[in-house]
């Protein structure tokens, strides 16, 4: 097949995230079976406008704001000239309507809607773009098929308007091998925690930076938290830290992939205390690591975290019962290894390989079924 697809961003990205890696692993590896794979992409500074990238060639255009206003002109551009077999449309910030221009085969992938989370990240008036730009996708993407990547964005999809039956749930997946267990890497000597991420408002960690006060201040005086990730919102969670007292809580900035690895290994637990998320990919790297997770009861979460099995779900937002889960981990090591064990036999289950596959027979319908209406 040859397949155009469009994100918001490539992987390269400074601002990328759990969705361009959940975009590359899938589609680099439909690329290397043999599929011609092509990227609509935003640009950013130092980034060419054409490369190839895992397999896939990338077309970038304008950048990061200016993506919304020429992307659609220039996606109609290049499918005129590649005329592809099949579009992907992976909707992680404003959708680009292709329907308008497209009429073949189209899939739309979504790791998840903003709805009225986006009011807690940006001014009201860029929110209100965002939550607008959502509310015709029903009628927009009627023809569409769909590929949620957990069951909580069907089911919010639904809710908005979509058929249910043009919905296929495929789960992300996770490197097994790559994030494993270390026995030559022990785990820190005091109670300490981790968050992966990007620093943006809607992710919530002031959360856990309170939790992590409220823990200090009960039975757990050296309890750490480690926040790894670079964004706009550090500068205001450095403040929130520094007004609780800053002890405990390091900021690590942006991280490679073999720190990152590190700190996971090395984590009693990660820390995710997002409102609505997909899924919540780092949690399965975590998991590979035979790291339990400590996370908000909230769509997306709820599936990438198994409560009592694979870490412990709380309220979202409920500081105190954050902290009360940190501190069953943190004094409760035969917990920890228990649900270390249950993560890693859960990470094990959800290959990248099996989301690929997937996604290829995903593809393959849906360019059976031929252009609809």
């Amino acid at each position: 097949m040859r397949i155009l697809l469009t994100n918001w961003r490539d992987r390269t990205n400074p601002q990328a995230g759990g969705a361009e890696v959940h975009l590359h692993e899938i589609f680099g590896r439909l690329a290397a079976r043999g599929h011609e794979v092509h990227l609509l992409t935003s640009g950013y500074p130092g980034g060419a406008a054409e490369a190839t990238l895992d397999g896939m060639v990338v077309h970038r255009v304008a950048g990061e704001y200016g993506f919304a206003a020429r992307g659609l002109r220039a996606f109609a551009r290049l499918a005129r000239s590649l005329r592809p077999d099949v579009v992907v449309e992976d909707v992680n910030k404003l959708p680009l309507y292709l329907p308008l221009v497209w009429r073949g085969p189209l899939v739309l992938l979504v790791p998840h809607l903003f709805g009225t989370t986006a009011f807690r990240e940006v001014a009201w008036p860029m929110a209100l773009v965002v939550w607008l730009a959502e509310r015709p996708m029903p009628w927009v993407y009627r023809r569409a098929a769909v590929h949620a990547i957990s069951g909580s964005t069907r089911d919010d999809l639904v809710q908005r308007g979509f058929a249910r039956e043009e919905i296929r749930v495929i789960y992300p997946g996770v490197d097994a091998t790559f994030y494993a267990p270390d026995r030559g890497v022990p785990r820190a000597a005091r109670p300490s925690f981790l968050y992966v991420g990007r620093l943006r408002r809607y992710k919530a960690v002031e959360t856990a930076i309170a939790a992590l006060a409220v823990l200090r201040g009960a039975a757990f005086p050296d309890a750490e938290l480690w926040i790894a990730g670079a964004g706009l919102d550090r500068a205001r969670l450095e403040r929130v830290a520094a007004e609780g007292g800053g002890a405990g809580v390091t900021f690590r900035g942006h991280v490679s992939e073999e720190e990152k690895l590190a700190l996971y290994r090395q984590a009693w637990a990660v820390v995710f205390p997002s409102p609505k998320e997909g899924w919540g990919i780092t949690n399965l790297e975590a998991a590979g690591c035979a790291t339990p997770a400590v996370a908000s009861d909230s769509p997306g979460l709820r599936e990438s975290v198994r409560h009592g099995e694979t870490g412990l779900l709380v309220p979202h937002g409920d500081v105190r019962a954050m902290a009360g889960a940190l501190g069953q981990l943190a004094g409760d090591a035969a917990l920890r290894e228990r649900l270390g064990r249950g993560a890693r036999a859960f990470a094990e289950s959800l290959s990248w390989e099996r989301a690929a596959r997937e996604t290829e027979a995903h593809l393959e319908a849906a360019v059976a079924a031929g252009p609809r209406g």
